[in-house]
Parts: structure tokens; sequence; C-alpha cells
């Protein structure tokens, strides 16, 4: 059985996005981005907003990277052999390879797919994530906090969400970025 691990960047104050919906304060330096390709070791299929995927399917052509650093390659690497399902109630989103698009979230698909899982599975979107922590569903929280505060924006846990969490692990990375991770109880 695989957990559903929801891993983010985030401002010091809690925000995925600005009011924009820019996230470039979130761009990792060579330090997190080796950290961030080290979690993803473990993930064999993502589950994604509509959004995160457009953001994300950059990673679908690893020969963009040829030329990059190392950690990007591996990165790219890393996403090409994940299973993607994309969430979005648009049938005619465009979607690479080794991935389905779903019309809705369904808290019971999730739970079996959970459980047929060989590997864990990683929720993008905080969105998407909101809904399913709010069911129950997420084992573990990773979060990179950086070192800003935008003063708001799209919050990257729902409101009036209540968790009891287990700390696992906590790593300062010479950016002052934090790196902490929960699992849930």
């Amino acid at each position: 059985m695989g957990r559903l691990v929801y891993q983010a960047s985030t401002s010091l104050d809690g925000y995925a996005a600005d009011e924009r919906g820019n996230f470039d304060f979130a761009a990792p330096d060579e330090e997190v981005h080796r950290h961030v390709n080290d979690g993803e070791a473990s993930i064999g299929t993502y589950l994604l907003g509509r959004r995160m995927y457009e953001t994300m399917r950059v990673w679908d052509d690893p020969e963009l990277f040829g030329d990059g650093p190392d950690y990007a390659q591996d990165y790219a690497r890393i996403w090409g052999r994940i299973n993607k399902v994309v969430y979005s109630s648009d049938p005619h989103v465009s979607v690479g390879p080794a991935t389905q698009l779903e019309p809705v979230f369904d808290p019971e698909a999730v739970k079996g797919m959970k459980s047929a899982a060989r590997g864990d599975l990683g929720i993008g979107g905080a969105t998407l994530a909101g809904q399913a922590l709010s069911a129950g569903l997420v084992d573990e929280i990773r979060q990179y906090i950086h070192p800003v505060v935008i003063g708001g924006g799209l919050s990257w846990l729902p409101q009036h969400l209540h968790l009891d969490l287990e700390p696992l692990q906590m790593h300062r990375f010479e950016s002052g970025v934090l790196f902490l991770s929960y699992k849930v109880r």
C-alpha cells in the first residue's frame, strides 16, 4: 500500500502562490532542487490539478534540460518515469505521456490507488491537495518554507483543517529555506 504525500513550497506566511498566481519566490536553488529530487524517488504516481500539471508539464520534454544542470536533468528523468493523473472538468485538456485525465477528484478512487500502489503517490496543487487533506487521504506533508512574506494569495492548506501531526524531518538550507515533514496521524 502506498502513502499519499503532499509536498509544497510556500512563503513564510503560508501561501503557495501570490494573489496573481505567481510562485516565483519558490524557485529552488541547486541544494533545494537536489533535496526535492531525493524526495521524489519514492513517488510512482502524481495526482495533479490542471494548473499544477500545466506548470509542471515542461518536465515532459527531457531534451529541454539536456544542456542544463545535472540536477534538472535528474528531475526530468524522475518526472518522466512517474505516472500522472490530472483532474480537470475540461475534457479538452492536452496531456502528455503516462498521463490520464479525470473529470473529478474521487476520494474512493484515490483510496483504491493507494491500496494498489507499489510506491507512494504524490499530490500537487494546493486546491487539489486541500480536497485530499479534507477527505483524510494524505499520509505525509512536506513543506519547503521560503524566507519571504507575500501577504496574501493561495493558501497551501484549506481553512478550518485540523490535523494531528508527528514530526519526521527538519532541514535548513544555506538559502534560508526550511524543509519540514510530518506524518499525519
